[in-house]
């Protein structure tokens, strides 16, 4: 999506750009989730996606079958190769397995001191495969809540991040406010693993926002790389210019619209994909002037 347009080819050229949206996650081998979700939707909407790849998956419909770890100075050079040359509007980070893993993400966050980062503290995947290791949960909160804009758990996530379980849409305020006392600026609590016929999930901000999103569920087994997906595209709407509500009101309306589109199609075995690129155009946004 350019964020300007000139009248004249020359001018065009020299002042029209891309919005810039880096995912920092994990590679997805069936293409439903991480990195492969997160490009569908960066240019579903407009953005110019780039990774940074932090580990490979060997995954499909019906799980994860192994994982190997991108090495940390590897990593670390996907990041500075992209932010040195194209630059950075917003990041989504999504899948980090390991201690050393976080550490250079943060430093690189630091260093480059990129804008609009979204955290998806990815740590379970659908199927219900454990993505993180345990010691790497207090690392993550000491590291890159205080860096992040906001961050996106689901009741799996938040429950391990805060040590007890999230049964009724009655917790989500109060665990909201328990997941920014740990350091987070702001919090998109995910209620879709709770059953009923609605979805709601809750936004928290540090300043004393409070803010409910309700929608009728959409009923599909096709919903593996939701969080992934949903995360990527507030990440490009905060690029684009929004507001945290009114991208988070807007990235929540692209999922929908995504499981909508793929609750028929047949992928796999298991729980398939969204329909990425089901042409969201009316919901796409002209960023501001950089």
């Amino acid at each position: 999506m350019p964020s300007s347009v000139s009248s004249t080819p020359s001018a065009r050229h020299a002042s029209c750009s891309y919005v810039r949206v880096l995912s920092i996650a994990g590679s997805d081998s069936g293409g439903g989730a991480g990195i492969q979700a997160d490009l569908k939707t960066f240019s579903a909407l407009g953005c110019y996606g780039m990774t940074a790849i932090t580990a490979l998956t060997a995954q499909n419909t019906q799980g994860v079958r192994a994982i190997h770890g991108v090495p940390p100075e590897m990593l670390r050079a996907q990041i500075d190769a992209v932010v040195e040359d194209i630059g950075v509007d917003a990041v989504k980070i999504g899948m980090l397995h390991a201690p050393e893993v976080v550490r250079v993400v943060a430093d690189a966050l630091r260093r480059h001191r990129m804008p609009h980062v979204v955290l998806d503290p990815v740590m379970v995947a659908t199927s219900g495969d454990r993505l993180m290791a345990e010691d790497t949960v207090a690392v993550l909160v000491a590291e890159l809540f205080p860096l992040a804009e906001v961050i996106t758990p689901n009741l799996d996530e938040a429950a391990w991040l805060l040590g007890r379980p999230l049964a009724s849409a009655g917790a989500l305020e109060g665990a909201a406010a328990d997941l920014l006392a740990l350091g987070a600026p702001a919090v998109l609590l995910k209620g879709g693993h709770l059953a009923g016929e609605f979805v709601i999930d809750w936004l928290a901000t540090q300043d004393g926002l409070r803010q409910s999103f309700e929608s009728p569920r959409i009923a599909s087994q096709n919903v593996h790389g939701t969080g992934c997906t949903l995360s990527s595209a507030l990440a490009a709407y905060l690029a684009c210019g929004l507001a945290l509500p009114q991208a988070v009101e807007q990235a929540r309306a692209y999922v929908r619209g995504a499981i909508a589109a793929g609750a028929e199609v047949r992928t796999g075995h298991g729980h398939g994909p969204l329909n990425h690129g089901y042409a969201p155009l009316v919901q796409r946004v002209v960023p501001q002037e950089r």
